[in-house]
């Protein structure tokens, strides 16, 4: 248990990092800005024709009576409003870093240099476009990932009394294992670590990364809060990737950490 104050303590010692270097932080609000016009745009449309869509996919009922036919086709916009949210939470980091990879990649690069004691930072020395692929097709996997959760979890969350106390946690804790691997696959891709080694990193420490993702995933679903909490977020796990690697880290107060990795824990490819 001891892990999640450490991870939450990440979450804090990022927010701290951008917070004295104004600058990079500037630079890191502007693919949050550009995500959270898009997906807004998106959310009011649905919510304006969100009824229209439904009545076209439910044509076999538009011979029901009334009130069936308004209960039936007002719960189906609801299911779907709610299901749009729910996605747009699990994949709103994903979208932001695939906007703001240039961004989050230097400020991560930048917090490596920054805590390194040789201050140095691992280069992945692959071309920017390589880079966005790969990118994007480990962003693409992770969000058939958390769409299966979410449709499981939505499933079970009409499940009397489970449904309203246990899936919701189960679901902030998905939510946020999920948002630690997107942060931290900035600062895992430019040391060569792929995707499967980074699931297996994060398993092997579910509480740290719990610790870390959960609080935000419950602040993510706070309006504007996500925008300005993502640079944060991403020298946070910068900081927390370091340690699941085992690299030396050195503090504000000169204080030089060398985390341990625990015994077991899966060696990632390079």
């Amino acid at each position: 248990m001891r892990d999640l104050g450490v991870g939450f303590r990440y979450l804090l010692k990022g927010q701290r990092w951008v917070a004295r270097h104004g600058k990079q932080y500037g630079f890191g609000l502007i693919p949050g800005l550009i995500t959270l016009v898009l997906y807004a745009a998106a959310l009011v449309a649905l919510a304006l024709w969100g009824e229209d869509f439904v009545a076209w996919a439910t044509p076999f009922a538009d011979d029901w009576s009334s009130p069936w036919l308004g209960l039936f086709r007002g719960f189906l916009t609801a299911v779907l409003f709610a299901l749009a949210l729910l996605l747009s939470v699990l994949t709103f980091t994903a979208v932001t870093l695939l906007i703001g990879q240039p961004f989050y990649e230097n400020l991560s690069e930048k917090v490596d240099r920054d805590v390194s004691p040789d201050g140095t930072a691992p280069e992945s020395g692959l071309p920017l476009i390589r880079e966005l692929w790969i990118s994007a097709r480990d962003s693409l996997r992770i969000v058939v990932r958390a769409g299966v959760w979410a449709v499981l979890l939505f499933g079970l969350g009409f499940i009397p009394v489970v449904g309203q106390t246990a899936v919701p946690v189960i679901g902030f804790l998905v939510t946020g294992f999920f948002l630690t691997e997107e942060l931290a696959a900035v600062a895992m891709q430019r040391r060569r670590v792929e995707l499967r080694d980074r699931l297996a990193l994060l398993r092997s420490r579910k509480t740290l990364v719990w610790g870390f993702g959960t609080p935000l995933a419950v602040a993510f679903l706070v309006p504007f809060v996500a925008v300005f909490l993502m640079p944060g977020a991403v020298a946070g796990a910068t900081l927390m990737a370091r340690e699941l690697l085992g690299e030396e880290t050195v503090e504000d107060d000169d204080e030089q950490l060398s985390p341990q990795q625990p015994s077991g824990s899966p060696v990632p490819g390079r």
